[in-house]
């Protein structure tokens, strides 16, 4: 016995965006079947009525049955009203869910197009200078320095790592270099535009209780030359030497909490940068 053929579908998937909504949803729902005969006709960026008539027209003639994710008002009456006029079929995805929204919040919507995949870029943004801040801390590579927006430079324990953290939460590229008198600053270091590399500094009696502190954590002594208040004194006449070196600005960090050093970074930063 022969199998009846199954019939093949079309679905146009109409958006005033890239239409990757849509076409998810789409897919979710075609899961269910055990079909291979559903194909897309994806139509992005419909900003027009003009777009959405001839959109509309293509689907007539393939007997295609119409998704969209329009938010602009507009649009929705237009298509709605046109594919019920040449009996195309439609499916309403975002308008139901905005409606609902409506009504449980009391808010009107922005209905801007495009606005998830803005959301979405400036998520990963983030997540790629978090990646950044993690790869390039404590002068592991010192590339970085080339390829940051902002460079911080600091002697240990003036909360170089916590505040590229923050600023890379803020969406920056951020790399840090410890300040050693030990160990030569890398040459990428004075190649760093000035307006991009700022300096921490923080009151010796300060830095000396948490050197302490850290060394009690660790289980070693505090007595340790890491916690020396005359080695703390050589290492900040150090850094301050080399930051002014350099020719960046110096930031006192004595009882500053990251954000408002963070805050301090991109005033500056800003003003430096003309924006």
């Amino acid at each position: 016995m022969l199998m009846e053929p199954t019939k093949s579908a079309i679905v146009y998937i109409l958006s005033d965006s890239v239409g990757e909504t849509g076409e998810a949803v789409v897919r979710a729902a075609i899961s269910q079947y055990d079909c291979d005969h559903i194909f897309f006709r994806r139509r992005p960026y419909m900003m027009t009525t003009r777009q959405i008539e001839a959109a509309i027209a293509d689907a007539k003639k393939e007997d295609a049955l119409i998704v969209y994710t329009l938010v602009t008002e507009n649009l929705r009456t237009f298509l709605q009203e046109k594919a019920r006029e040449v009996n195309v079929k439609t499916v309403d995805i975002m308008g139901p869910m905005l409606n609902a929204l409506d009504t449980a919040t009391d808010l009107e919507p922005r209905r801007e197009a495009g606005a998830l995949r803005r959301m979405d870029d400036a998520y990963f943004s983030k997540i790629a200078a978090i990646e950044f801040a993690i790869k390039y801390d404590d002068g592991k590579e010192p590339r970085g320095f080339l390829l940051s927006d902002i460079v911080i430079v600091g002697i240990s324990r003036t909360s170089k790592t916590p505040l590229c953290i923050y600023l890379a939460h803020r969406g920056y590229k951020v790399a840090n270099l410890p300040i050693m008198p030990e160990i030569n600053p890398p040459e990428e270091i004075f190649q760093v535009e000035r307006k991009r590399i700022f300096g921490l500094t923080i009151s010796p009696s300060h830095l000396y209780e948490i050197r302490k502190e850290r060394l009690r954590s660790m289980g070693l002594s505090a007595k340790a030359d890491y916690a020396s208040y005359d080695r703390i004194l050589s290492e900040l006449e150090y850094g301050e030497n080399l930051m002014r070196k350099i020719g960046c600005p110096i930031i006192d960090v004595t009882n500053k909490a990251t954000e408002e050093t963070a805050a301090l970074i991109l005033e500056m930063y800003e003003k430096r940068n003309g924006r």
